[in-house]
């Protein structure tokens, strides 16, 4: 239990202590928009990275080369545990903004900061506002900033990926832009799997190579979350041999 409590009291004070870097970054804006969004998504990244630390998330990430340089993407993980949101925040590049639960929307100070970083918060129970929202995500791929989405819609509770929403990929699908499918590996041996308690765990996320949604064909573009969720899958049953 110490190292739970641990985390929880850096977050808590990190929380607290970050309140005045809002003005900071006000002003930035002012000036420099994209030096204010780079500057803030990097803050929240490095307490994540201090977060996982803590936590006992001992990660290796692979395939940064797959990430498309030069333009904004989908990235579309498989969701295990509160971890695949620390670690995705932490090693994806700048600036990314993450589609999360509405009940996030409502924690004092970190939803300043989710806000501050382009994310979004899904309903799951009302479908004309989630559209809305996904029509925002796409607003933001073509501004240039990428989006991060589960689109199992939850938690696994066994471990098992559920089905992928499809209406996920309208991000991609309209926008055109690239799906980089991100598998997270062993991160509910973390904290699910023995809660209350944080459990020191080798944890592996793999960023495999994109999907140009534009040029799939068939049932792959008919089906894409199908498609992608296959991609994952067999990531996942790779690095699980590693572990």
């Amino acid at each position: 239990m110490l190292r739970t409590i641990i985390t929880v009291t850096f977050v808590v004070i990190f929380l607290i202590i970050s309140i005045p870097i809002w003005l900071i970054l006000l002003i930035i804006g002012l000036f420099n928009k994209h030096a204010k969004d780079v500057i803030a998504y990097n803050i929240v990244a490095w307490a994540f990275g201090v977060v996982a630390f803590l936590g006992g998330a001992r990660y290796e990430v692979h395939g940064y080369e797959n990430i498309p340089k030069d333009k904004s993407v989908l990235f579309i993980g498989n969701h295990q545990s509160f971890f695949d949101v620390v670690l995705g925040y932490h090693i994806c590049p700048a600036v990314t903004g993450f589609m999360s639960k509405k009940t996030f929307e409502k924690v004092p100070l970190l939803n300043v900061w989710m806000k501050m970083n382009y994310c979004l918060f899904l309903t799951r129970t009302d479908p004309r506002q989630d559209l809305k929202l996904i029509i925002k995500a796409q607003d933001f791929i073509k501004a240039g900033i990428s989006m991060f989405i589960f689109p199992e819609g939850t938690r696994s509770k066994t471990g098992e990926m559920a089905e992928f929403h499809e209406a996920s990929f309208k991000i991609a699908t309209k926008t055109g832009c690239p799906i980089v499918p991100v598998a997270f590996t062993n991160t509910r041996e973390v904290f699910e799997t023995h809660f209350p308690k944080l459990k020191k765990t080798r944890v592996i996320v793999t960023f495999c190579p994109p999907v140009d949604p534009t040029a799939l064909e068939g049932d792959n573009k008919k089906h894409l979350g199908v498609y992608v969720r296959g991609i994952i899958a067999k990531q996942l049953e790779a690095d699980s041999k590693l572990i």
